[in-house]
């Protein structure tokens, strides 16, 4: 069965995780992630991340609070941190990070991919576009700060990449899994989880926004002036916009939604590079969220192909969490399990599946 993948809305909590938790968390998380490998493969682990209830229950087993935005970008460096070294023999690389980090990420799949003999430019490819997609595309008010890339090594790939919104502190996290995207653009999540919407959103990967992606694409091969004449006229006459309501307030200004600033040089980029479609015009250089809402008013303007302004979002301790909540972390149980998970894995390599057994006998008695 398909695993269906989603956003995650959290409130955002200060502080960090202490070095004594973090390092416990880097060898516990790659140990958890090496046990699903033994018995299902790499690409369930792809399917699990991909989850957001999933990745969210597994934060809460290394020691985070559920409601603690800090899980994301721990529990990816953890995995990061703890595999690193030792990717061949887990089938499972990691690329990315946050702020600095989720920049060189491109660079990082390129030398997996000379590492591991598949196409690492395309990695890249679709480590920019994931993240163009969440920035540009999808405009829910939550700007990307968080960029994870997950890869085996025969190229299947995961995302897990989080976003903030400064007005109420929250912070949301956009899951992908590569073997459900069927089109970059084209609601690439598979489903979307979350407790809350945005009120106000310009989602152009929605199939309901066909149209406004491809008037978009037909603008921005036209002729610069002729668009920049229909802005003028949009402006004059703001009530030719029947009902798109996408920036992050009450009422579009329509002189600074479709004029942008740099609109005209934008236009010229888009003219001269004659996108073929939607993912080719929103992989061009330059072209980012303002461009991208520009050209959505004026498609709706001038070809009457409004876009979605729906949100997509949809939507147990074992250790304690880090804020103390339900209660403090437990050093030695969390040392305990490391060893214990540690030791199962060494074992079931040599034959000896006694403690890989008890763990499926677990997982079949809190199914039933």
């Amino acid at each position: 069965m398909a695993r269906r993948t989603g956003y995650a809305d959290l409130p955002l909590h200060g502080g960090h995780a202490p070095r004594w938790l973090f390092d416990r968390m880097a060898r516990l998380a790659p140990a958890i992630v090496e046990a699903i490998v033994l018995e299902r493969g790499s690409h369930a682990v792809l399917e699990r991340l991909s989850d957001p209830h999933w990745f969210q229950a597994f934060g809460c087993v290394l020691g985070f609070d559920w409601h603690s935005s800090g899980v994301t970008t721990t529990v990816c460096g953890a995995l990061k941190s703890g595999l690193a070294g030792r990717e061949p023999n887990v089938g499972l690389w990691v690329a990315g990070g946050k702020g600095r980090a989720s920049r060189r990420t491109p660079q990082e799949l390129e030398r997996i991919g000379d590492e591991l003999q598949i196409d690492g430019g395309a990695l890249a490819y679709t480590s920019r576009m994931s993240a163009k997609v969440d920035s540009a595309a999808v405009q829910d008010g939550f700007a990307l700060y968080h960029h994870t890339f997950f890869v085996t090594d025969d190229g299947g790939w995961a995302v897990v990449q989080q976003g903030m919104r400064d007005e109420d502190g929250s912070a949301r996290r956009y899951h992908w899994l590569g073997s459900s995207v069927r089109d970059l653009v084209v609601e690439p999540h598979a489903a979307i989880a979350s407790d809350s919407r945005a009120a106000l959103v310009l989602d152009l990967t929605a199939r309901d926004s066909a149209g406004a992606r491809e008037a978009s694409v037909a603008l921005a091969r036209e002729e610069p002036d002729r668009i920049l004449r229909e802005a003028d006229l949009a402006a004059a006459d703001a009530t030719r916009i029947a009902r798109l309501r996408m920036p992050q307030r009450h009422a579009v200004d329509v002189a600074r939604d479709v004029r942008p600033r740099n609109l005209r040089s934008v236009l010229l980029t888009t003219y001269e590079a004659a996108p073929r479609g939607f993912e080719e015009l929103l992989a061009l250089p330059g072209v980012g969220a303002r461009a991208v809402r520009a050209l959505a008013l004026l498609a709706e303007i001038v070809h009457g192909a409004p876009a979605s302004a729906r949100d997509p979002a949809r939507f147990s301790f074992a250790h304690g969490g880090k804020d103390g909540h339900p209660y403090p972390v437990d050093r030695r149980t969390y040392d305990v399990s490391i060893e214990w998970l540690r030791d199962a894995v060494t074992r079931a390599r040599l034959g000896r599946t006694d403690r890989m057994d008890a763990l499926r006998r677990l997982a079949r008695f809190h199914a039933a």
